[in-house]
């Protein structure tokens, strides 16, 4: 049995595993799901597995992108999950769900999780959440979270805008 690090009504989020990489492949094979991601497709299932293999994010950071399953089929939907990035020093949310398990809520109820943890748990102040303003679907996520527009950016060859979001607790502006 997996070691889940977060759980929701229907969701369960852990570490990436090697078991992971056929489905990350798929993920990754769909246009439509990397449409507006600027990341090209796995060349191969074996090219997924070595990404989950050599993925730090979890001993570096304490905390990265997670394989969301259902909680009751427990079939693989995607990722969800917490990344830093070192060049901006900021810690940005991310989701990645298979293109069948759209229109259920579950990107929103996976990504308000990981929220929830990075503050409650990982003790951040702000994460900020990335769309192509062509991605409306993922702008909606992000405004459903109550993350608030901060700006706009170039991002493979388009325009994207930045969403952000503080903790409760957090007195800086």
């Amino acid at each position: 049995m997996s070691n889940y690090i977060l759980s929701t009504p229907r969701l369960r989020m852990r570490n990436f595993e090697l078991e992971d990489a056929d489905y990350m492949f798929q993920l990754n094979s769909d246009s439509d799901v990397i449409r507006y991601t600027g990341d090209e497709p796995f060349a191969s299932v074996e090219e997924a597995r070595s990404f989950i293999q050599n993925y730090d994010r979890y001993t570096k950071y304490g905390y990265g992108r997670w394989t969301v399953i259902h909680a009751e089929t427990l079939n693989y939907i995607g990722w969800c999950g917490l990344n830093y990035n070192e060049n901006n020093e900021e810690t940005d949310l991310g989701f990645r769900l298979l293109k069948k398990t759209w229109g259920h809520g579950y990107a929103t109820e996976a990504a308000s999780a990981c929220l929830n943890y990075g503050f409650s748990q990982l003790g951040l102040k702000k994460v900020v959440g990335r769309a192509l303003i062509e991605n409306t679907a993922s702008i909606r996520v992000l405004t459903k979270l109550g993350m608030m527009f901060e700006k706009k950016f170039e991002a493979h060859g388009s325009v994207a805008h930045q969403y952000f979001i503080r903790t409760k607790n957090d007195e800086t502006n």
